[in-house]
């Protein structure tokens, strides 16, 4: 799920250098040629696998867990997001981080930390910065770049991920467009449209991470991954796995709910 969250393209007093996709692969998997001129296109399948994880509008409830060779650490918060525009988040524990609150408005990005009360926007240049120590960017969760207009799409090929078929569709990014990624490559799963596994590599084109995910159940009325996991390809023993507990999807939400002032005020 290149888009999840916010989908969820949706967390210590809060230091703002620290400022979701997808199922583990299984068995043997094999590649073959695309199979034929009248199937989707690339850019369709990209689109549908990114409604299907963010609906018209989606709220949800998960919990991050960061993994590290000599430490681990846990938190919670709560995602709501509506389009392709606006969407945010509250971190709900541990204490110390509890209240701090991140809010996308079209382009633009905001950070609400309770310890000193202040809005702070953020400039794109931290968008590739690690997430509150975890091993997703700001950009993973709140996707300042769209996947559909910054990104081409191409299908490369077909693959099996256990005993889904998949298609696997290379995302090029566009030649003035500000993202994070120099390439991604995705497996969409033929049947459900379920991002399934996602490489994401550097503009030298190495790969850079890695994102998986299992546990695929009905959550919001919907057949998802519900265990998302993204591993760095050269951190041995990192990673980071984020498990949703609750999603609801296209019930209704205000825009104004998405704004600066509602930051500090969201419960």
């Amino acid at each position: 799920m290149i888009r999840l969250l916010f989908n969820l393209r949706i967390l210590s007093e809060f230091v703002i250098m620290n400022l979701f996709p997808v199922l583990l692969l299984f068995g043997f998997t094999w590649v073959r040629p695309i199979a034929s001129p009248q199937q989707e296109s690339a850019t369709e399948i990209i689109r549908k696998a990114d409604l299907k994880m963010r609906g018209n509008t989606s709220y949800a409830w998960l919990t991050i867990r960061i993994i590290r060779s000599s430490w681990n650490r846990e938190m919670e918060a709560r995602t709501w997001s509506k389009g392709t525009q606006l969407a945010m988040i509250r971190i709900e524990s541990p204490v110390k981080d509890k209240g701090t609150v991140y809010l996308k408005r079209q382009k633009e990005v905001w950070n609400w930390i309770p310890t000193i009360e202040r809005n702070i926007k953020l400039p794109p240049s931290m968008m590739s910065q690690s997430w509150m120590g975890t091993d997703f960017t700001n950009d993973d969760l709140v996707r300042e770049f769209s996947i559909l207009e910054d990104y081409t799409h191409k299908l490369i090929g077909e693959e099996t991920i256990g005993d889904r078929n998949c298609y696997k569709i290379q995302l090029d990014p566009k030649p003035q467009a500000a993202v994070v990624w120099g390439k991604i490559i995705a497996w969409i799963d033929k049947k459900d449209y379920l991002e399934l596994k996602a490489e994401y590599y550097d503009d030298n084109n190495a790969l850079i991470n890695l994102m998986t995910g299992n546990d695929i159940k009905t959550l919001g009325g919907r057949l998802l991954p519900t265990r998302i996991e993204i591993t760095p390809i050269n951190k041995k023993g990192q990673k980071t796995i984020m498990v949703y507990k609750e999603v609801q999807f296209d019930q209704p939400i205000p825009d104004n709910f998405f704004t600066v002032e509602n930051m500090k005020k969201v419960q």
